[in-house]
């Protein structure tokens, strides 16, 4: 039996919908571009800082060091777009890198290569720097990467659930990077190596934006 035809998409409803969905893949391969040549300026810096850790012997103390800066960033939403901006000169962003690595208790050989990357106009980079090493440590322990997103912070049991979920899906253990956005209004956004697994109401709400503005 034939659904009554008020709940029966329409063509116009058909090319909406058509429309949102080729505008949100070509955004997502536009951001894959550009990850792309981030991961590459980041790959070589995150190798040079993952030999040096493992030949100190220092791989977890420099790992939870580079957290510690992603929480620096994650707390001032201002510094991260600072860190970012290609309108402010290299010399400036390093007087702020140092200022904060002044007043923060980061690991020696933390600080020292956020120096070294501050000086070689690369801090833009420096999160994907991070994930990058940290994919490499999760590699030398058996593990994965996870970045997530959440419009809150996860709690501890949404924390281990996640993981849990993830390592099933996934078959390895899986370390979770943390990361809050609220503009994401619900939902995560979990990126595992460079596959994308987004649940947020800010990408539905972005394709009905995209297909309402082509419509109208």
């Amino acid at each position: 039996m034939p659904f009554p035809r008020k709940f029966q998409a329409t063509a116009t409803d058909r090319r909406e919908f058509t429309r949102a969905r080729v505008a949100q893949h070509e955004g997502d391969e536009a951001l894959a571009a550009q990850d792309s040549v981030l991961v590459q300026i980041a790959r070589p810096y995150a190798q040079a800082l993952f030999d040096l850790a493992a030949g100190e012997g220092s791989l977890q103390a420099v790992e939870q060091g580079l957290l510690d800066i992603v929480r620096l960033t994650d707390e001032s939403a201002d510094f991260a777009r600072f860190l970012r901006s290609p309108v402010i000169s290299a010399d400036d962003k390093a007087a702020a890198a140092e200022a904060i690595l002044q007043r923060a208790d980061v690991h020696p050989t933390v600080a020292n290569f956020v120096r070294v990357v501050a000086r070689n106009g690369r801090l833009f980079v420096l999160p994907t720097i991070i994930q990058s090493f940290r994919a490499l440590a999760a590699a030398a322990r058996g593990e994965v990467t996870a970045d997530v997103t959440s419009a809150v912070p996860l709690s501890e049991t949404q924390r281990t659930t996640l993981a849990a979920t993830l390592k099933q899906k996934i078959g390895k253990t899986v370390s979770l990077t943390e990361h809050v956005d609220a503009s994401l209004i619900g939902g995560l956004m979990v990126k595992v190596g460079s596959r994308m697994i987004d649940s947020s109401l800010k990408t539905k709400l972005t394709a009905m934006r995209v297909a309402m503005k082509e419509v109208g």
